[in-house]
């Protein structure tokens, strides 16, 4: 495991670095890459993803994460990208791996880490991995950092993303209320209500009225009244 999280980055260095030295003098400039080598670079380093997010270590996985970070901040968004993270984000929930009936690739840390960067990667279909973590995933600090990461992108076609959030807040508020997790939706309410104009959708008041007066720490059920109010005021302001 730990030879494998050496090589593949060492196999990434010394090809980069082999088309560094090997350019042609007029090509490009001392240091600096044709569009063909750093075409080849990212396909290099999605080869090695690729590889990293199959692999059946969390340690690799892990390193997979944090490459695709620094695609991310590279600017890369490719559907290579989504795919990568989007099969992490299911990670032992869909993607099960079992042995004698135990389940072997249960990470939640490695599902919490992939919901963040599906926010930062914030296209559509990043929208749409996040919804499926959080009507799927059974661990409310996954839950709740994928709804951090819908609040961050605001895609709410169709109440969709909403719908997914006031779902799971009441599923969690029925059997076990969890006050980080019922915070991360008042947060992406007040967001996504800001973003387009106000909220209309019944069920989100019914949600922030349940927190606002059940079992919840009193700075969460401020919250809850907070945005209940800016709802209000959203509202006299359209009309």
């Amino acid at each position: 495991m730990i030879l494998r999280r050496i090589v593949f980055p060492g196999i990434f260095l010394l090809l980069v670095s082999a088309m560094v030295l090997g350019q042609d003098e007029g090509a490009a400039p001392a240091g600096e890459m044709t569009i063909e080598q750093m075409f080849l670079q990212e396909s290099i380093e999605m080869m090695i993803i690729r590889e990293q997010v199959r692999s059946s270590s969390r340690d690799m996985k892990m390193v997979a994460l944090e490459y695709i970070e620094e695609a991310l901040v590279r600017g890369n968004r490719s559907n290579e990208i989504h795919t990568s993270l989007d099969l992490l984000a299911m990670e032992g929930i869909v993607n099960r791996t079992t042995e004698n009936g135990r389940l072997m690739n249960n990470f939640p840390d490695v599902r919490v880490r992939a919901a963040t960067l599906l926010g930062d990667l914030g296209t559509p279909e990043a929208k749409d991995s996040l919804i499926r973590m959080v009507l799927a995933d059974n661990e409310s600090m996954v839950i709740t950092e994928a709804i951090k990461s819908l609040a961050k992108i605001g895609l709410n076609d169709n109440d969709e993303t909403i719908n997914a959030i006031t779902w799971t807040v009441a599923r969690y508020d029925a059997f076990r209320p969890d006050n980080l997790l019922a915070l991360s939706a008042i947060d992406a309410y007040e967001r996504i209500a800001q973003q387009q104009g106000g909220i209309r959708d019944p069920g989100v008041i019914q949600i922030l009225m349940r927190i606002a007066e059940g079992p919840y720490i009193r700075p969460v059920q401020n919250r809850a009244r907070e945005v209940l109010m800016e709802l209000r005021r959203l509202a006299m302001f359209e009309n």
